[in-house]
């Protein structure tokens, strides 16, 4: 769900994504945060290596965060910055596309600094990417979605170091050895649960924690890996650079079912092309079909959490049918 970033951004600049962000954020939340008058002035000038800002500019499309592109002499840097927000949601977002730039699959934005404002709240500088007008990626975006799953893994389990957000929705990350456990308790018990206390909905709340208890078998003879996950995949964070190669950004990252990313397709616009390209990387699991909607169910309760009860009838429709198939 593409709450706080822009429309138009983000070109390459050297590769200066500092290994010491990654460890000292994971040791840290407060990593390095520079308390200057322009922190974010102060790091473009340093450790950015520019000598010079020659321009400003603001860059629309969010919903939630102030974008500007900065240009300098080394090239442009994109920032955001937020006036009621600690650093943990930049952090959050900083460790999500460093560890999908790690993988070398697929095009992101290179994240080079978060922190706090002296003023209150916090920004995070990343790499700015000149959007094309392409949009005919489909095939190779599916194919490099699929090779980052396949090589983003990890060794402890389903989770992520640190919790994030779903547009505005807390992801609770917490580790789990158990897929099943984790997709019930921290995805869909707990929009269950918000559900519950924000609109007293008992009926859909009951119903779905139902689901949750007989899910598992939805899971049978199927192999689930944890793999590195983009976590809100929709139109609205994907793009293409100047070169026509597929670029996403603003993640909602975490190791999960190389399945749960498909759990946004009902407004992604993925096609036929799409879905051949990423099942020769990543083949088609049994009973694929079957936990489709599982996947979605979990970004119409978000939905209905963010944006009210028109989004209400799509998720009943989904947990009455699962309960049918059931039998639960």
């Amino acid at each position: 769900m593409r709450l706080i970033s822009s429309s138009t951004c983000f070109t390459s600049l050297p590769p200066c994504f500092p290994t010491s962000l990654t460890k000292t954020t994971k040791s840290s939340p407060k990593f390095s945060m520079s308390m200057s008058e322009d922190p974010v002035r102060e790091w473009i000038l340093s450790e950015g290596k520019a000598t010079k800002i020659t321009k400003i500019s603001p860059v629309g499309g969010g919903c939630i965060n102030l974008a500007s592109r900065y240009d300098t002499d080394v090239g442009s840097f994109f920032v955001k910055t937020n006036r009621s927000i600690g650093p943990s949601m930049f952090e959050a977002e900083a460790l999500g596309l460093g560890a999908m730039y790690e993988t070398g699959t697929i095009c992101v934005p290179k994240p080079y600094k978060f922190g706090p404002l002296p003023t209150g709240g916090s920004f995070i500088i990343m790499e700015f990417i000149q959007f094309g007008a392409s949009r005919g990626y489909q095939s190779e975006l599916g194919r490099k979605l699929a090779e980052m799953h396949k090589a983003g893994k990890s060794s402890k389990g389903y989770g992520f170091d640190v919790d994030n957000t779903i547009g505005s929705t807390p992801q609770i990350n917490t580790w789990s050895s158990d897929w099943v456990q984790f997709y019930g308790e921290h995805r869909l018990g707990y929009q269950l649960k918000l559900l519950l206390d924000q609109f007293g909905d008992r009926t859909i709340y009951e119903k779905g924690q139902r689901l949750v208890k007989s899910m598992g078998r939805l899971f049978a003879n199927v192999k689930i890996e944890p793999c590195l996950l983009h976590g809100d995949l929709w139109s609205g964070n994907i793009s293409s650079n100047k070169n026509g190669e597929p670029v996403i950004l603003d993640p909602a990252c975490y190791y999960g079912h190389s399945e749960a990313e498909f759990g946004m397709s009902w407004c992604a616009g993925f096609g036929g092309s799409f879905y051949d390209s990423y099942f020769k990387v990543m083949p088609k699991q049994p009973g694929f079909e079957e936990r489709r909607d599982l996947y979605m169910l979990y970004h119409y309760l978000n939905h209905y959490n963010l944006f009210g009860s028109g989004y209400r009838s799509s998720a009943m429709s989904i947990i009455d049918d699962y309960l049918g198939l059931l039998s639960a």
